[in-house]
Formats: structure tokens, sequence, C-alpha cells
């Protein structure tokens, strides 16, 4: 009897030590998960903090305005691009074209396109029949207008894209008084949909350390990067980079440019323009899907150990903290003789909680002007990035594994969709 007490301790004892180990192995990750947490808020912080605006200079009066051709891609937008149209025709800058190019849409953008240029001198519309082989589609599109377009600097715009009507004027004057070659503006992202709201704070986090104005307009960095929503270039800059010839095969053509700018030593600079442009990332659940699949897979092709440690990185920094706390919470109902590791990891993953979610509201309410109450599902967003993440790398090698804009592309190792 005394044996089998013994033997009974024993072994308790042994799982005693080996949850201790286990805790404390999960105590140093969970530490991990909250200091990488803590840098993603205070860089948000300071970004919003520090990024310039593009209202940072007066509104310019030119004396002699650089024409400026707007370049509008469309592809079965029959839903925004009148908004589009009427927004830019608003403009306050005094010498400028618009080229809205209809690319194969089979939709009503077509006709929507044909009748402003046949009512506005001012518009120029052109229907594209099928695109080349190795061609992205909006890439195509984009080089299209640019062949029609006679302007010295060149702004390029999505067609579900609302500009206010100073946007442009001072975009110019940015580019006129500091001497720029190109800029970007960030763009107020509109959510439309549930599963936008509680999905693009989280995404927004990761891609504002990575992209952000600080980066991007730092000489020392090699971070360069467009919004594809609102960006100007010069002609000469444009032409010297390649033009969208040289990123035809680009899924994120946007990124390519910006890196492409930024690597051949342009002036460029993005500005945050939440009040005069607002943009669509995506429409619904299904469009949010195909978006983050078309920004891994290019990335899987072009390093596959890389993006799949990546992967993994971004599921333990999203939902290892979700998943994890009920089993930490559980620990405080071990008694008094718990560890101090149990309590460590308890503790450590409330706090990593709480700045999560800090983090996600402080992007609601700055970064896309939503409710931060919302900031409470992104567990669920951080769910469908991870799995959407994790589909991308296993179909990342089959035929036609990228959806976009109703057309299905096949990625190879060439392409490097952010710079």
């Amino acid at each position: 009897m005394y044996i089998c007490v013994s033997k009974l301790q024993s072994l308790r004892l042994l799982m005693e030590l080996f949850l201790a180990v286990i805790n404390a192995l999960l105590s140093v990750i969970m530490i991990g998960i909250l200091v990488t947490w803590i840098y993603f808020c205070l860089y948000i912080v300071r970004s919003f903090k520090r990024s310039p605006l593009l209202e940072s200079i007066a509104v310019p009066w030119f004396n002699s305005p650089p024409k400026v051709s707007i370049i509008i891609p469309a592809r079965n937008e029959e839903n925004y691009i009148a908004k589009c149209l009427d927004s830019v025709l608003l403009q306050d800058y005094p010498n400028y074209e618009i080229i809205a190019v209809n690319d194969s849409s089979n939709d009503n953008t077509g006709n929507i396109i044909q009748t402003y240029s046949m009512r506005i001198p001012k518009v120029i519309g052109i229907d594209l029949e099928m695109k080349p082989d190795g061609w992205v589609g909006k890439n195509w599109a984009c080089y299209q207008g640019y062949l029609k377009a006679t302007g010295e600097i060149l702004l390029f715009t999505d067609a579900d894209t609302v500009h206010s009507p100073s946007a442009m004027s001072l975009a110019i004057g940015h580019l006129q008084q500091q001497n720029l070659d190109a800029i970007t503006a960030i763009p107020k992202l509109l959510c439309e949909d549930i599963w936008i709201r509680i999905t693009l704070p989280i995404l927004s986090t990761f891609l504002n350390t990575r992209f952000s104005a600080l980066r991007v307009n730092n000489p020392k960095t090699k971070t360069g990067y467009f919004f594809g929503s609102f960006f100007a270039i010069t002609r000469s800059t444009y032409e010297a980079i390649g033009t969208h010839k040289n990123v035809r095969s680009e899924l994120i053509e946007d990124g390519a440019l910006g890196g492409k700018v930024k690597k051949s030593k342009f002036k460029m600079k993005m500005v945050r323009g939440e009040h005069y442009v607002t943009a669509v990332w995506a429409r619904d659940l299904k469009s949010l899907w195909n978006g983050l699949r078309r920004l891994i897979i290019p990335l899987y092709n072009q390093n596959n150990l890389w993006t799949s440690l990546m992967v993994v990185s971004v599921f333990f920094l999203l939902l290892s903290p979700f998943l994890l706390l009920p089993y930490s919470l559980s620990l405080l109902f071990r008694g008094p003789d718990h560890y101090l590791v149990d309590q460590i990891l308890v503790y450590s993953n409330v706090m990593t909680i709480s700045v999560i979610l800090l983090s996600t509201a402080i992007q609601l309410r700055f970064g896309l002007s939503q409710n931060p109450i919302y900031a409470l599902a992104c567990p669920l967003g951080s769910a469908i990035i991870s799995l959407s993440f994790i589909s991308s790398i296993l179909d990342a090698n089959k035929i036609d594994s990228v959806n976009w804009r109703d057309r299905h592309y096949t990625v190879n190792q060439s392409q490097h969709p952010l710079n």
C-alpha cells in the first residue's frame, strides 16, 4: 500500500514538473508575443502622429500648372465608376484630363464610361479587348491609359476611389514645392461589410509596420510603396522605371512600382490622405479572402521558406493568445500551491490580448474611422487571416491559384509583389 502511494506521489510530482516546464515554455512564447504587440501598438501611434499629411501644405496657387493625366483602370465597376468620375471632375486643379479605361468589363462599366466621354470632352474613354498573355489585367489597362496620356504628370487611381475637390491640387503642390518625383496618399479604406470591419484593422497593423510613411519616406530604408487608389508620378520618372510594362505580371503592381521608384533613387513621398481620398479594399468575404491570398501566394513563390515562417509567425501572433486563454485561466483554479510560472503565463496571456485589442481599436478609430467596439471581434478576424494565409501556401503551386477581379492567375517565382 505504501509503495503504491509513493509511486502515485512520484507520478504526480513528475506530472507537476512536466506541466511546469510546458507552462514555462508557453510563458516565454507569450512574453515574446506580448513584446511584439507592444512594439506594434507603439509604432502605430508613432506612425499616426509623425506621418506627413496631404494637407500639410496650403492649397497651392499655380502660375503655370503642369498638365495631369488621371488614369482610371476599371473592370466590372458599374457600382463605383460614376462616383469616381464625378469626384475627379470636381477637382479644383486647373489643368488635367481623365483617361478612363474599360478593362473588358462584362457589366455596365463600359457604357457608363462612354456616356461620360461623349458628354464631357475632358473624359477620354478607352475600351480594351482581351489582355495579352503575361499581363495582369489592371497593369495592361494602366499601360494603355499611359499611351493615351498627354500630361507631364500621371495620377493613377482606382475606379472605386472617391477624391475630395482639393486632393489633386495638394498632391501636385507637394510634388512641385518639394521637388518630388512621386507621391502617394494613404486613403481612408471604406468598410462596407462586417467581415471587413473585423479583419482589416488586424491586417492594417501588419502592413502599417512594414509599409508605413515613416519607412517609405526614410531614404535610408529600401521600402518603397504606392497605394493604387492614389499615386502621382512624373512622366519622366514613370518612363525611367519602365512603366507598367516593367511590372506587367505583378499582382500587386502598386507595391512593385513603388519599390522600383525607391530602388532607382527617385524622390518619393507617402502622406496620409484619409480626409481627401476614400477607397474600397474589399467588398465582401469572398473578395477579402481572395485579396489576402493575392498577398501571400506571390510571396510564397518568391521565397517558400521565409513565407512559411511568416505564416507560422502570424498564426502565433494573432491566434495563439486567444486559443491559449481558456487553459491559462484554468491555472487560476489550481489552488495556492501552483507555480509562479503559472501566474506569469496567465498575466502575460491576458496582457497580450489586451494589447491586441488596444492596437485594433486604435486602427479602427484613427486609421479606418470605425467604431472601436469591433475590436472585440478581432479573434474572428485573426482566424480569417490565418486560415487564408495557410490555404494560400497549400494552393500556391496550383494553376490559376489566384482569383482577382473575375480573372484567374498562375503565379511564378519571377514576381516580386512587395518590394
